[in-house]
């Protein structure tokens, strides 16, 4: 019987950079204590000019939050044609196995397809599956990308209006600067980000939640034609059967209400979540050192995977849902 030889727990070999990182964040820390960004609601406006002019609607100004819905696009397109240049070199090799970002990427979406087709059905799978995996590839990079270094704390100077607290400036190089206490709410500065998280703006969640809930009701009268509508507006038995008939009309009043609150119910748990999470970010990036927020940003991995998931998870399944039969038919 050979002798079995305990090794000792190892960092591996990067591990002098682990002690390096973490010295170096007690080190700033100390002689440049973190600061918490400047928070609000709204997005920030980075351009003074607008960039379009729409009649009815007004000006519209480039936002954060725009320039973080510019770089979600590229990401996934960049994705899209790394995955299709893997497939196609695959082909090529006679590799019927895909690697890499490319075998994680399907084997994602198999897993979408196949959940969609359990509860759609096969008829109507090809049709709900474009709009559940777009939404939850789309949101998911979106949720992500507030643990990226830089996003809300990279981006122009101003100086602190009156009432918002202001902070020190720090000048590094030319050009650059950074923030630090001591605070000056009379001539402190502030920040306003390149890019702030998309999620975290009103305005997109809720055009997803319309894109949903339209595309759901298109889907519905693609399955049923003019009767689908027949679940919202019910008067065939309002004369015939009158207390039953009127039951049949609230009821369908009550389907138009449970339409609108799936609007808000969408938008807010989306912009709710993430925009918690980026508070809380920012509080705990502001009270302790760098290495100690590792779990934070952990539970907000989880936090945006979760959401990701459970938009497009309901997207497919009030979809499936309208393809279904109501009533007698």
């Amino acid at each position: 019987m050979e002798d079995t030889k305990k090794t000792k727990w190892r960092w591996g070999v990067n591990r002098w950079f682990v002690l390096l990182f973490i010295v170096l964040g007690f080190i700033g820390a100390n002689y440049f204590p973190p600061i918490r960004p400047h928070i609000q609601l709204p997005a920030e406006v980075l351009s003074k000019n607008p960039i379009i002019s729409l009649p009815f609607i007004g000006d519209i100004y480039l936002t954060n939050t725009m320039v973080a819905l510019f770089l979600v696009d590229l990401i996934l397109v960049g994705i899209i044609l790394a995955v299709r240049k893997a497939i196609k070199r695959a082909d090529t090799k006679g590799d019927l196995v895909p690697q890499g970002i490319s075998g994680a990427i399907e084997a994602i979406l198999e897993m979408i397809y196949n959940l969609t087709e359990q509860t759609a059905g096969s008829k109507w799978a090809k049709t709900i599956f474009p709009y559940f995996a777009t939404i939850t590839l789309i949101v998911l990079i979106a949720n992500w990308m507030e643990l990226i270094p830089g996003v809300d704390s990279i981006g122009l100077w101003h100086e602190a209006s009156h009432g918002v607290q202001g902070f020190s400036e720090l000048s590094i190089t030319d050009g650059i600067k950074a923030m630090v206490k001591p605070a000056a709410v009379e001539h402190g500065y502030n920040i306003i980000p390149f890019v702030r998280v998309v999620s975290t703006d009103l305005n997109f969640t809720v055009a997803l939640a319309l894109i949903s809930v339209i595309m759901t009701q298109v889907i519905g009268f693609r399955a049923f034609g003019m009767s689908y509508f027949n679940k919202f507006w019910n008067v065939k038995t309002f004369f015939s059967k009158p207390i039953f008939g009127f039951i049949d009309w609230a009821v369908g009043l009550l389907e138009v209400i449970s339409e609108l609150s799936k609007i808000l119910s969408f938008s807010f748990r989306l912009f709710g979540n993430i925009f918690a999470g980026m508070v809380m970010l920012f509080v705990i990036g502001s009270l302790v050192p760098v290495f100690a927020q590792s779990m934070f940003l952990m539970l907000e991995f989880l936090v945006g995977l979760i959401q990701a998931v459970v938009f497009g998870m309901l997207t497919m399944v009030f979809m499936a849902q309208a393809t279904q039969g109501h009533g007698e038919h």
